[in-house]
């Protein structure tokens, strides 16, 4: 007899749900052949909450959402950084030039080399990139992943402190501690559960709520404290928080004070400089539906630039020709 899912599944906890709301339709020639489930939170500039779709109270993991609250605890443990160097360290970097020639920097700046790096062996995040690094005749290494500026920054802290440097990822180390506490306090509520995050690193889960008020806490911070001086870094310089090619970057550069970063299986989470917030989770974690549910969410916060229409379109193809769409279904 074969186990049906229900009884061969682990009892793990989870905060997919099939009775969340389809966020995004796949439109194929008129026909909505199929559709993408999550939960969204949309909070007014006073931190109540406008529009709530499925559960944002239940626990998701961010994964690279949470980079601005790691960013924040290598300067809390005394790692001076600042411009390009922190907006590197908070980064899902695209793997252009650019990016792995400041990360090269910043190791040998701080006494590190590229085999300090914990990361695993990657090709570039973006496909352009990707392709010409092949072409090249390149192979996979643990800088070009695109968390390597982020462990750089946990190294360099590290070293800083005399911490261990080895074991840098083990959710008991000092620096991984003041990760967790900056999470919680940002978010405005416990870590509900540890896993981990595909770079290697400790992943602390939060709902999409305490995501939303974390970056609204980042934007609204006091200048000069350590919230606020990431936040300030990331939109100074978004493409090395992202790349050229990259929504992250086209929403910071043009609409000026706006805190953006997404995060794998599809999370993505906005703040705006009068602390409007957004964050939201896509179930099945397809990266195709982020851009128009983040432009749809972004048009109800009352942003309606050229910027969105761009990051919002999703055309579907046939033949090599577009002959539909993914779009917002809310």
């Amino acid at each position: 007899m074969i186990p049906s899912a229900a009884s061969s599944a682990p009892d793990a906890p989870s905060g997919i749900s099939h009775a969340h709301p389809v966020l995004a339709e796949v439109v194929r020639s008129g026909f909505v052949e199929g559709g993408h489930r999550g939960s969204l939170v949309v909070l007014a500039a006073d931190g109540s909450v406008e529009l709530a779709l499925g559960d944002p109270t239940a626990p998701v993991f961010p994964r690279s959402a949470n980079k601005p609250m790691q960013a924040a605890a290598v300067l809390r443990a005394g790692l001076d950084l600042s411009g390009e160097r922190l907006a590197l360290a908070a980064a899902s970097h695209s793997g252009e030039g650019f990016h792995l020639d400041l990360v090269r920097t910043m190791l040998a700046e701080h006494g590190l080399t590229p085999g300090d790096l914990r990361t695993p062996p990657d090709l570039p995040l973006d496909p352009a990139e990707a392709e010409a690094y092949l072409a090249a005749g390149s192979v996979r290494e643990p800088i070009t992943m695109n968390c390597s500026g982020k462990h750089t920054a946990m190294l360099a802290a590290c070293a800083l402190n005399g911490w261990d440097r080895a074991s840098y990822l083990d959710p008991a180390h000092p620096l991984q501690s003041l990760v967790n506490e900056g999470i919680e306090e940002a978010a405005g509520e416990p870590v509900a559960a540890v896993g981990t995050d595909g770079c290697g690193a400790p992943l602390s889960a939060i709902s999409l709520l305490g995501l939303a008020r974390a970056f609204r806490s980042f934007v609204l911070a006091e200048p000069g404290t350590a919230q606020r001086r990431v936040a300030d870094a990331m939109r100074a310089h978004p493409e090395y928080v992202a790349g050229t090619r990259r929504p992250d970057t086209w929403l910071m550069r043009e609409v000026p004070g706006t805190l953006s970063k997404m995060g794998a299986e599809a999370v993505q989470a906005v703040a705006l400089a009068d602390g409007r917030a957004l964050a939201f989770k896509i179930d099945d974690g397809a990266g195709r539906a982020l851009g128009p549910v983040l432009a749809r969410s972004l048009r109800l916060l009352g942003i309606d630039t050229p910027v969105v229409d761009r990051i919002g379109h999703a055309p579907l193809l046939g033949g090599g020709e577009e002959v539909g769409e993914i779009r917002a279904a809310f």
